[in-house]
């Protein structure tokens, strides 16, 4: 194969962020009165950004966007409380960064996060510099799974789409990598699981982040 960069998805991926994510919205249900979720309903929420996390977690019969919009308004403030509490890189994932490091792989973040959040997440949690390019997403900009934001992490990172695997735990991701041409790398520990990454378009399945460098 022609790779020679690699772009990550954030959360579920590099991070395990369900848990804040989950105490985050759980939070501004409750503070209406609506049922909460528990912790493993939020692998499915997760993915499109916030809106849509919001959207599948309020109740079905809640349709007023001004409701709607206020209760994401809320989830940011409240996740800005909330987003280091638990969050952490899942085991492996530093010692693998270390190693495509020392390699010379360029990298790269890409996530459905709001972009000034994806940028100080990443720097709080990786502030060794391993990424040439970190975006989130931008207002009225493209998210996962348009190709769009992918094809410019690669032209930032000065490589052709083909050139990039592109690694993440959801069928967002896979179909972002093969909307873009790029080659799909499923993480299996992830918030998604194996299933979903193959019948989406994985073409190749992770077990662990330690096997990461082993594609270059």
């Amino acid at each position: 194969m022609n790779n020679r960069g690699i772009i990550f998805d954030l959360d579920g991926t590099l991070l395990n962020t369900l848990q804040d994510l989950a105490d985050t919205v759980n939070s501004v249900l409750k503070s209406r009165g609506w049922t909460t979720h528990p912790v493993d309903a939020y692998r499915n929420f997760v993915g499109d950004g916030l809106t849509m996390l919001i959207r599948r977690a309020v109740p079905g019969d809640v349709q007023d966007q001004v409701v709607i919009n206020e209760c994401i308004q809320a989830a940011r403030e409240e996740y800005s409380r909330r987003w280091a509490n638990k969050t952490a890189p899942y085991p492996g994932v530093l010692h693998a960064l270390e190693d495509l490091d020392r390699k010379g792989v360029p990298m790269a973040v890409l996530s459905n996060k709001p972009h000034e959040a994806t940028l100080h997440t990443v720097g709080h949690f990786f502030p060794d510099g391993y990424f040439q390019v970190v975006q989130g997403a931008l207002p009225n900009g493209a998210v996962k799974p348009d190709p769009e934001p992918a094809l410019e992490v690669a032209a930032r990172m000065g490589l052709q789409p083909d050139q990039v695997y592109f690694l993440g735990d959801s069928n967002v991701d896979m179909f972002t990598a093969n909307s873009a041409g790029m080659t799909a790398l499923g993480a299996a520990w992830g918030f998604r699981g194996k299933d979903e990454l193959l019948k989406a378009g994985a073409h190749y399945i992770l077990e662990t982040p330690e096997e990461i460098p082993g594609y270059f």
